[in-house]
């Protein structure tokens, strides 16, 4: 079947004021001297395993701001605005603390203090908290503690289908949203203690890249050797499940190392495959369903086909109080419909990790004058 057949024909008025989104914001906590707060998640803010809208994210420092599904953009940051005012009474309650504004982390302690998420003993809250140790086994607590804005999409009589191929056209073309909103180009010096980087000094305690857009998204952000053995097809839902299957059931060298339990007794991780859970892949988009109780990610797809998409490139604004605007917003939902109605051929293993690359690029150098990145080879 062609590609023209699966593509929706353009929207019709009705169709586009289905439109739903959502925001998932991610923020730490910060002492007044701009530290990293190493202080339990707030009583006041409820159960981070069981509340709707405030949770946390990997750190137990690491606030995760969740809205509802709105059909309006204004809607969605009202409610958001709700959750952040919340949080900040809270916090005014409890002392000093205050979210910081920017993507990469404020002032960091040394790796083994980064306070893990902790969602009391029962067997789900117990697996939370391993698969975050496993994370930072793996990876390093620092770089969990990036944060960022997640946009969850979606549009009705769309097809399964129809969302792998805006998916594909997404990281054909979501440089333009690292170039055009990447708020990253620059991190405290904690960060990157004691590893080799090509950052150049910015003051005192600052690096940054000169033409950087997104370090979040770069070499030093969201990346992974083990996971760039990777090469994950969305050509259809079979080809990306089948690609994390793969990750979720093969053991990795360096993690069969590391093994599933320490000397001690105490769990490490989940387990030692390449990937945890289906969550732990990381990439600039995601296909996602509403799972049920006990489901599993990948199952729900494979059972019920894709419902949204969540977008997660996006830095936070850290000139906007809730990290994100209306405009910002707007844009997004443009360009997501452009990704859906625009041709969308299949990808290929060279075309992956062209886009890599691309990426790399665009977050290291994205404005420097007369950066080329690369397209079908030229």
């Amino acid at each position: 079947m062609s590609e023209t057949k699966n593509r929706p024909q353009p929207a019709a008025a009705a169709q586009l004021q289905g439109i739903r989104r959502g925001i998932e914001k991610e923020s730490r906590r910060a002492r007044p001297d701009g530290r990293l707060a190493l202080t339990p998640h707030p009583l006041a803010l409820g159960s981070a395993l069981t509340h709707p809208h405030i949770t946390t994210d990997f750190s137990e420092s690491q606030l995760e701001l969740i809205t509802g599904v709105h059909a309006d953009v204004e809607a969605a940051l009202t409610e958001l605005r709700e959750v952040h005012q919340s949080v900040y009474q809270a916090l005014q309650a409890e002392g000093q603390e205050r979210l910081w504004v920017g993507s990469m982390p404020c002032g960091l302690p040394t790796d083994e203090t980064i306070p893990l998420g902790r969602y009391g003993h029962s067997n789900v809250g117990r697996a939370k908290s391993v698969y975050r140790m496993g994370l930072g086994q793996r990876y390093g607590r620092r770089m969990q503690t990036i944060s960022g804005i997640h946009y969850n999409w979606s549009l009705p009589g769309v097809t399964t289908e129809q969302y792998f191929g805006l998916i594909r056209n997404f990281r054909r073309h979501s440089f333009l949203l690292l170039y055009l909103f990447g708020a990253s180009p620059a991190l405290c010096s904690s960060f990157v203690e004691g590893r080799a980087h090509e950052l150049h000094p910015l003051g005192t305690h600052t690096y940054h890249m000169p033409h950087g857009t997104s370090l979040r998204m770069g070499r030093l952000g969201y990346q992974s050797d083990a996971q760039a053995s990777l090469s994950v097809s969305y050509n259809s839902l079979e080809s990306y499940a089948a690609s994390l299957q793969e990750a979720l059931t093969r053991p990795y060298p360096a993690y069969e190392k590391l093994g599933v339990r320490g000397v001690g007794g105490d769990y490490n991780q989940l387990s030692p495959t390449l990937l945890q859970i289906e969550n732990e892949f990381y990439g600039t988009i995601r296909p996602k369903r509403v799972i049920r109780s006990g489901e599993r990610p990948l199952h729900a797809l494979r059972e019920r086909g894709v419902e949204y998409v969540e977008v997660r490139c996006m830095d936070l604004d850290p000139f906007e109080p809730l990290g994100i605007n209306a405009q910002t917003m707007r844009f997004l939902d443009i360009f997501l419909l452009h990704c859906l109605q625009t041709d969308s051929p299949p990808d290929s293993p060279d075309e992956i990790a062209a886009l890599a690359s691309n990426q790399h690029l665009t977050a290291a150098r994205g404005r420097e004058p007369g950066l080329r990145l690369a397209r079908g080879g030229a």
